[in-house]
């Protein structure tokens, strides 16, 4: 398993490095401006933006015809499914470094950014929630639909995980009303929380079946 991430740390190393330089040098400028808009981008940019990194690797490693090596590899195939969602799960919390950085940093030169102080929480709770259920759509789509669609299938999974989290915020806001406590919002973030995660738990035994089945 070390190896299978160590493998998958260098497939996602160069372009990480290019976005985190990017990151770096538009968290100075969103540090500096006082733009509630622009540190609300800047923070689901980097939650979400390290994540799809991570997942688009995956397509590196048949492109080189790693992926391919790997299977004669002394390793189960259900490990280097897993390797893949660790991955996936280490850069997520990369991403949100980044982003409680950025967050930290406007909050200390300007104050809080957002009407309310647990609009920052909600903001990480919906990044978190985009990418968990975009790996989740992912992962069995590759090995369904192939390895040549993986460009396909990562702006689709992207799509189909915004979606899902503005159907269950779109849920949260009718079940709660309009105004809702803070209490109910942080029921209502911990729901969106549960259901991504549960997902992307239960892909990971779908997609090592289907990997299972896949011949090369």
């Amino acid at each position: 398993m070390k190896g299978l991430l160590k493998n998958n740390f260098y497939a996602v190393r160069s372009s990480a490095k290019t976005f985190s330089i990017f990151m770096l040098l538009l968290g100075a400028f969103v540090t500096v401006v006082v733009s509630q808009q622009l540190l609300l981008f800047y923070m689901l940019l980097g939650i979400i933006g390290f994540s799809i990194n991570a997942i688009a690797s995956i397509g590196k490693d048949y492109v080189s015809k790693w992926g391919k090596y790997k299977l004669t590899a002394p390793v189960k195939r259900a490990d280097i499914v897993k390797s893949y969602f660790i991955n996936q799960l280490i850069w997520l919390f990369v991403g949100m470094i980044f982003a409680g950085i950025g967050l930290g940093l406007s909050w200390l030169l300007h104050g809080c950014p957002f009407d309310r102080n647990i609009d920052a929480l909600m903001v990480f709770f919906v990044g978190v929630s985009i990418s968990l259920f975009a790996g989740a759509i992912f992962f069995p789509l590759f090995y369904l639909g192939g390895e040549e669609r993986n460009g396909a299938f990562l702006v689709i999974s992207l799509l189909c995980a915004i979606g899902i989290v503005m159907g269950i915020t779109t849920f949260i806001n009718i079940t709660f009303g309009p105004k809702m406590t803070t209490v109910q919002i942080l029921l209502g973030a911990m729901m969106m929380l549960a259901c991504s995660l549960t997902v992307f738990a239960l892909s990971y035994p779908v997609t090592t079946a289907i990997f299972k089945r896949k011949e090369y």
